[in-house]
């Protein structure tokens, strides 16, 4: 028989779980959306060594699973580099590098899905380049980013699961733990398995919210 009232005594653990887990899904996401505006737009750009560096790290990443990832920056970088990053530190830079990655390529699917004409009418206007990208070409790229963006974002989330490998006190591996030591795996994985769920529905909740606004 299950019993999942038990489940409340291993709340506290499992709300020290999910708090790691939303830590590093929101810094990890924000970082990640920054390097993906940034090596986005270098995808799209002129300059030459800029493209390339882009492109090395976004096919790099995105030919990469994200355990493989976790795992090279956990246990074969500090070998290199005779440095041992903190678990919590690094699942926050596996999230940022990963999520990057593939939001450098909605950034500039975004960007190039803009009329071209969009950047002539502001070079008539007396806007230079940088201007016309920032006031004219981002705002209306950025609305179509929402969907992609949000769905990335949930991802990534999920994506926190596998930190448990390099021992990251997340939300699954609190529930490894506790499933492993008190032989009710049935009860505390669907328990796990609900707060992701919810994690991810309100987001999109939130996320279907803004694109709504930002379509008025």
């Amino acid at each position: 028989m299950f019993d999942f009232g038990q489940v409340i005594d291993f709340l506290p653990q499992l709300g020290k779980g999910l708090y790691y887990t939303l830590l590093i899904s929101i810094v990890g996401l924000l970082i990640g959306f920054i390097l993906g505006a940034i090596f986005g737009l270098g995808r799209i750009s002129k300059n030459k060594f800029f493209f390339i560096i882009a492109s090395i790290y976004v096919e790099v990443i995105r030919g990469t699973p994200v355990l493989v990832q976790a795992i090279w920056l956990y246990f074969a970088l500090p070998i290199i580099l005779q440095f041992q990053m903190a678990s919590i530190t690094a699942g926050i830079v596996v999230i940022a590098i990963n999520s990057g990655a593939y939001i450098a390529e909605i950034v500039r699917g975004s960007v190039d899905s803009i009329n071209k004409g969009q950047m002539e009418a502001g070079r008539s206007l007396g806007l230079n380049k940088h201007q016309t990208m920032r006031y004219i070409i981002w705002p209306q790229a950025f609305k179509r980013m929402i969907p992609p963006l949000g769905n990335q974002f949930i991802i990534s989330i999920k994506d926190t699961s596998l930190l448990s490998v390099i021992l990251v006190p997340e939300l699954m591996f609190q529930g490894r733990y506790i499933a492993s030591n008190h032989f009710n795996a049935v009860e505390i994985y669907t328990t796990v398995a609900l707060f992701y769920l919810v994690i991810n529905f309100s987001l999109s909740l939130l996320l279907r919210y803004i694109e709504r606004r930002l379509n008025y």
